[in-house]
This record gives structure tokens, sequence and C-alpha cells, in this order.
């Protein structure tokens, strides 16, 4: 399907009955919504209207070249543009990496318009700021923030050279076979994509940030103990941030890549989030 916002046009992965308990799905870096192809497909089956779109920068339609249009209120905007355009007043959200980032600042900033968070890989954003600050081990995964976020082309060349190796070389870890990390890696091997993309972490303003209050809405924060982005302060740190109904569920053996290494779990631990 398609979901107009403004100027932008985004494409968008949806299942499910048109008149189940809606759920938004907001993916990461640098998936796309084909991330959640096995989740939402479980979702429907369990009556829920789901709808992941490809987020800006990952939609041909939503594109814009500079990237101070990918600042943190213009992202957290679409979400809510999202809503409106799918005429939902609230619903259950759920996402996985920066997705998640953008689901805890919604949630914050718009708790009306969100019944349920599940927030995957990522934690809350104080959460996070705290842990990149003062933890050695959070500062040396992060370490590959510098990259992303250098203005030049140089990030692009880097992660495209040899087919998208390097790209490809992210989802280690994830359990894709190599067909299905090709399939992941493509979309961003068109001209602009990726560019577009890394413009998420090019606008990146600690402020903005910094400033995202705690969220009050029932909440879940799934972690795999694999993830080499995020560790284990940042992820305990989360609870302090979160003043509603809160689960932490700590998934064994799993790494950053939920959505695909463990759909079922992850399907569940939203389910039961949902139905609370």
């Amino acid at each position: 399907m398609e979901i107009t916002v403004g100027p932008l046009m985004y494409t968008a992965l949806a299942e499910g009955p048109s008149d189940g308990p809606p759920v938004l799905l907001l993916h990461g870096f640098p998936e796309g919504s084909r991330c959640w192809r096995e989740v939402v497909v479980l979702l429907a089956e369990a009556g829920l209207q789901c709808v992941a779109p490809d987020q800006r920068g990952y939609s041909p339609g939503a594109r814009p070249l500079e990237f101070e249009a990918y600042a943190l209120d213009l992202l957290v905007a679409d979400a809510v543009g999202f809503l409106d355009a799918l005429g939902w007043r609230h619903a259950h959200v759920v996402g996985h990496d920066w997705g998640a980032m953008i689901g805890w600042v919604l949630a914050a900033r718009h708790p009306e318009r969100v019944r349920s968070l599940t927030a995957v890989a990522v934690p809350h954003p104080a959460a996070f700021g705290a842990a990149l600050r003062s933890d050695p081990d959070q500062q040396a995964r992060s370490a590959y923030l510098r990259l992303f976020c250098e203005p030049s082309p140089r990030p692009e060349e880097i992660l495209l050279a040899g087919d998208g190796s390097r790209l490809k070389a992210m989802y280690e870890g994830s359990t894709l076979e190599p067909d299905e990390v090709a399939a992941f890696v493509a979309p961003l091997q068109e001209p602009g994509a990726l560019t577009a993309a890394l413009h998420w972490y090019r606008a990146m303003d600690a402020k903005s940030y910094g400033d995202v209050p705690a969220v009050t809405v029932p909440t879940t924060y799934v972690w795999g103990d694999r993830d080499v982005a995020v560790g284990r302060l940042a992820a305990t740190g989360c609870a302090a941030q979160v003043t509603g109904d809160y689960r932490f569920a700590e998934l064994p053996e799993t790494s950053h890549w939920v959505p695909e290494q463990a759909p079922d779990l992850l399907a569940t631990l939203i389910l039961e989030r949902i139905s609370r």
C-alpha cells in the first residue's frame, strides 16, 4: 500500500483485517519494512491490522536530499502523519533499532496516540545517552556512529564497496541466508537511497534526544543479549525511563536483528503487551 503524508509518498507493508486493532511497525537501519514480513503475518493471524511503512529516505517517494530533512522532529511527525493518514486515532506501536527510537519519542511526546509500545533493541534515548557518556563498553559498541555521521561521501563509499559487502556484514548474527541479506541490501544500492538512510545519523542532535521525557504508556522493551550495538547498561537503564506498566524482555543468544532472528517470540511479546 501507499501512504501520503504532506508532499511525501511512502510505500508500506500491510497485513490483517481492516477492523482489527491497529499496529504501526517502524523499521530501523538498514532494513526497511521487509524486516517485519514474518512478524506481521503472525500478528495478522491473531486479528491485528498491521501497517509497516518504509520510512523517510527508504521510500523512493519520500527521499528529500538535504540531511536537515531527517531531523528527529520530522521523523516523529511522519509517524503521527502515518496514523492520521490511516485514520487511526491511536495505535499499538512497535519499533526496531531507529524505529524503536522514533517509537520512544512518539510515545513520550504524543502519548494520546500510542496505546502501547514495544521497543526492540534500542532503549529510551535518555538511557542510551547516559550509557554512551559513562560506559566504555557502550562507547566501543557505538564507535560506528563516527563513520555514519560523517557529512562526506566516504560512508557511502565504504558501505557500498564490493557489492555492499559492509552492509551485508552488518547482518551477522541474524541467521538470515545470504540471498535474504542481499534482498535487504538491494534497496539501499539504488541511487541516493543509502545517503538518505545515513542522513538519519547525520541529522542527529544530542539536545533533541536528551530532552525526551519518560514514557507513560504501557511498554515492553526487547533486547537480545548478543546485540553488538547496545550493551547491558543501556538496556537495563531503560526501566527508569518508563512510568507506565513496563516489561524488560531479555532474549538469550539473540542478536540485534530480533525481528528476523526471532519473529515468533517477538510476535508473542507484542501480543502479550497488547492484551495486557
